[in-house]
Parts: C-alpha cells; sequence; structure tokens
C-alpha cells in the first residue's frame, strides 16, 4: 500500500553550514509524521519487507476485446513490478456494472480475496480508480489491503523520483491522494474539548488535525516549487533563442533511448514505465546550441489528473517546443491507442497547435509492422519508423530533426566592423556562419540562425553605426 513518507529534500550545504532558502524542511519535526505511521500502521496488515508486497492484480474493465484487456493486464502488471512489488497472482474481471460500494460486488470481492490468499498475496491491487469509501469497503470484505490504479501509479513516481524536482512533484499527488482517506480510519478520532471550564467547546479530531497538516504541507511544497519554476524560467530565458525538440509520448516508447541515441548521452533507460520523471535537457548542435533537445516524462492511459496537475511545471516545456517528436513502440499492437492517448495529453496541455515530427521507434521488434498504416497513423505528418540500434537511421533521423527545427530561417549577411569584437562574438555564438570575406572596412559574413539572434544582431550593429 502507498505509504505516506515526508522527509527532508537533500541539499548541498552552504559553504557557510547555514541550510540552502529553497531547502523543504522537515514539517513540525516529525510529530505529525508520527501520526502518519499509526495510521499506516493501523489500517494495514503485515508487509513483505523483503522485495515489496506480494500482489494479487486484478484488471479491471468492460471492453470485450480480449486483446485490449491483455494489454491492460500486461500494463498494470508492468507498473506493479515497477513499484517494487512482487506479483504472485493474476486475473482479468469483466464488470460491465460497476458496484458503487466496492466496484466488484461482495460475492466477486470474496472469490477474489480467496485466491489472492491461496497464492499468498498480502495485497490486492485493482487497476480502477477507487473512491475512498469503495477502498475501505473493499477492504472490509477481502480483509486484504487494497491498492487502486492511482495508489499503484504514485508508488512508482515515488521509486523513480531522483531530483528535487521530482520528488516534490510526487509528494504534492501524494498528499492530495491521501487527504480524503485519513477521516475515520485506524487512530483514535475521538474529539478533543477546547476552550476552559464550563466554556469548553468542540475541538478537532485526530483526523481534522492531520488534515490540516497535510494542508499546511501542501502549502510548504507549493511554494517550494514555484521558487524552482521561477528559476526554470530564467534558465530558459536564457536560451530563447534556442530551437527546442521535445520528445513525448507513452511511457515506455524508448524516448530516452532516442534521447540517449541522438545526443550521445547514457541516461538511464530501463525497460520500466515512468523511468524519467523530469525533464532532460542537450544540445544537438555545435553551433552556439541553437538546438535543445528534451526528453519528458511519458504519458499513461487513465493518468491521474493530480498526477498531470503536480507535473504541469515539468511538462511545461511541452507547449513552448518549436517541433513535438513524438515517439511511439512501433512493435506494440495497442500503437494505435497509445498515441491517441498521446494526442489526449498534448490536447490537455495545450500544445494540440504545435508542429510534429512522428518517430515509430524499436523497429527491430516489429514482425508485423506495415509502413503504409504508419504513415496513416501519422496523419500526414512527417515520420521515420527506427531502431534505436541502427546508428545509421539514427543518425539520418538527426539531420532531419535539426533540419526541421531550422526550417525557414533565411540566409542574413551582414558587414561588421573589425572593432565590434561583442557583434561578432555573438554571431558565432548564436549563428552558423556559411561565408566569410575580409574587406577593409570589416568583415562580411554571411550566416543563419535564429530570428530572435538575428534580429538582436542586427539592433546591436545599427545602434553601433549611430
Amino acid at each position: 500500500m502507498l505509504r505516506f513518507e515526508s522527509k527532508p529534500i537533500a541539499e548541498t550545504p552552504a559553504s557557510d553550514g547555514r541550510k540552502h532558502d529553497n531547502e523543504v524542511p522537515l514539517a513540525d519535526d516529525g510529530r505529525w509524521e508520527r501520526l502518519i505511521a499509526e495510521w499506516n500502521e493501523k489500517r494495514e496488515q503485515p508487509r513483505v519487507r523483503e522485495g515489496g508486497n506480494a500482489d494479487y492484480v486484478v484488471s479491471v474493465g468492460d471492453d470485450k476485446d480480449p486483446r485490449v484487456r491483455q494489454a491492460q493486464l500486461e500494463e498494470i502488471l508492468a507498473l506493479t513490478r515497477s513499484s517494487g512489488d512482487r506479483v504472485v497472482g493474476e486475473e482479468l474481471r469483466h464488470v460491465a456494472y460497476p458496484n458503487p460500494r466496492t466496484l466488484l460486488g461482495r460475492g466477486v470481492a470474496e472469490e477474489v480475496a480467496a485466491k489472492a490468499r491461496a497464492c499468498g498475496a498480502n495485497m490486492l491491487v485493482l487497476d480502477a480508480e477507487l473512491s475512498p469509501s469503495q477502498t475501505r469497503n473493499l477492504e472490509d470484505v477481502t480483509k486484504l489491503p487494497v491498492c487502486d490504479r492511482e495508489g499503484i501509479i504514485l508508488n512508482v513516481f515515488l521509486r523513480h523520483a531522483r531530483t528535487r524536482r521530482a520528488r516534490i512533484c510526487v509528494e504534492i499527488a501524494q498528499l492530495a491522494w491521501l487527504s480524503p482517506r485519513i477521516r475515520g480510519v485506524g487512530i483514535n478520532m475521538d474529539q478533543q474539548a477546547a476552550g476552559m471550564g464550563a466554556a469548553r467547546g468542540p475541538g478537532e479530531t485526530a483526523s481534522e488535525l492531520l488534515a490540516r497538516k497535510l494542508d499546511a504541507r501542501t502549502l510548504q511544497l507549493e511554494k517550494a516549487l514555484e521558487k524552482l519554476s521561477t528559476s526554470d524560467d530564467t534558465r530558459r530565458a536564457q536560451r530563447a533563442d534556442a530551437k527546442r525538440l521535445v520528445l513525448v509520448g507513452y511511457t515506455n516508447a524508448g524516448k530516452t533511448s532516442l534521447m540517449n541515441a541522438l545526443a550521445k548521452e547514457q541516461l538511464s533507460a530501463r525497460d520500466a514505465p515512468f523511468e524519467t520523471l523530469d525533464t532532460t535537457s542537450r544540445c544537438l548542435t555545435r553551433h552556439g546550441g541553437d538546438v535543445i533537445l528534451s526528453d519528458t516524462v511519458g504519458f499513461i492511459r487513465r493518468l491521474p489528473e493530480r498526477l498531470l496537475a503536480s507535473f504541469e511545471s515539468t511538462l511545461s516545456e511541452v507547449a513552448e517546443a518549436t517541433l513535438l517528436v513524438i515517439v511511439l513502440d512501433a512493435s506494440d499492437h495497442e500503437r494505435e491507442l497509445h498515441l491517441s492517448t498521446t494526442h489526449d495529453v498534448l490536447e490537455r496541455l495545450g500544445a494540440e497547435h504545435i508542429p510534429r515530427f512522428y518517430v515509430w521507434n524499436k523497429l527491430d521488434r516489429a514482425t508485423d509492422v506495415d509502413l503504409r498504416e504508419l504513415a496513416a497513423l501519422s496523419d500526414g505528418h512527417p515520420f521515420r519508423a527506427i531502431s534505436t540500434r541502427d546508428e545509421a537511421a539514427v543518425s539520418e533521423l538527426l539531420h532531419t530533426l535539426v533540419s526541421a527545427a531550422r526550417a525557414g530561417e533565411e540566409p542574413v549577411t551582414m558587414l561588421v566592423p573589425y572593432d565590434a569584437s561583442e557583434i561578432l562574438s555573438l554571431v558565432y555564438a548564436r549563428c552558423r556562419v556559411t561565408e566569410t570575406e575580409a574587406l577593409p572596412e570589416g568583415l562580411r559574413l554571411t550566416f543563419q540562425g535564429p530570428a530572435q539572434a538575428t534580429a538582436r544582431i542586427r539592433a546591436r550593429l545599427e545602434r553601433r553605426s549611430q
């Protein structure tokens, strides 16, 4: 089961030994964290300490297509394993009419619980979004802790969050998930009297106190995230002239592997959902860094709204991209669904108007792929079908993407005086010089670059001549 953790974010101490201003401190010196621990301890049955929980996974859906249902089961199994738990049993359940109290219905829930115990499971995982009351009702019926789809995805995010920004985003989403689940569960909920003597009135219950603490912690984290966003805005402003290629797509489609191949990097690209949570950017060109490639967190079907909201600042670069490079797994028979999910998320991010380039990845694994089908799915946008193991194909793709990013740049010719060193530096730093001619009055340069950079160079040259 998802367990709440609130820990100080590790930071390198300042040279004078003081904490950084942007450090998120441990709330209340750990006092209310002990309430969380007591809540978890009384709510859950004994957990498997080595290798995570032993989970019995149930894929719940109403789709009649067996291939779709099997794909959904494989996805929740991959998420469960990526969260660090062990899968000891699994099954598909067709639920055409969800029970409002327990989703499955009491009889089905008891049957599932019996199978889970026979497999040695100590946790029931349902591939569905459960309300807090449905979770409690299911736990009452099955006598097993229950985790829903959102809880599993949060566990995966918790496991893979490495940077300060990712850990803050995950904890904000975690608090939002936890808040409605604390009332009336486990710990002593007696209401404490307030005031003095006869004037004593109703005070706070333990759950109300804990809810207030959770709200305070959320506000604290949101302020810390706002500071990080401000610094990120500054960094983005510094590279405002650059063309931005942003890798987006379904989780585990191979975005980071493609990033490594294009940028000659060695970022972690394990075959696991949500291995990448932070946006990572690398320069693709040597000419002033005019083309930057960014890798982003992957998408998934039924992505919980609170997770998308928490990672909104991380995904902000998607809406600012010059070109969206949509990466899809060509070998996956659910590629159409993955493409539809990607389009839906891009629309929610307000990025549906940005030019697109489709990369159908893992071609070496595809046995029944038809390029005409991929062309149709790309909907008239340019596309390539490649394997990141094919160096020649990756090199060709790199050239194609850089050319696409630079499309529309017009050559500019200027006469720059020899003593205008700052203008010459700007030209060579931000643009690509294609022709140089030495004249008595200065250098005649022909170059290409981003419109903002060429406009800035022209303005400086005009001010100098006045």
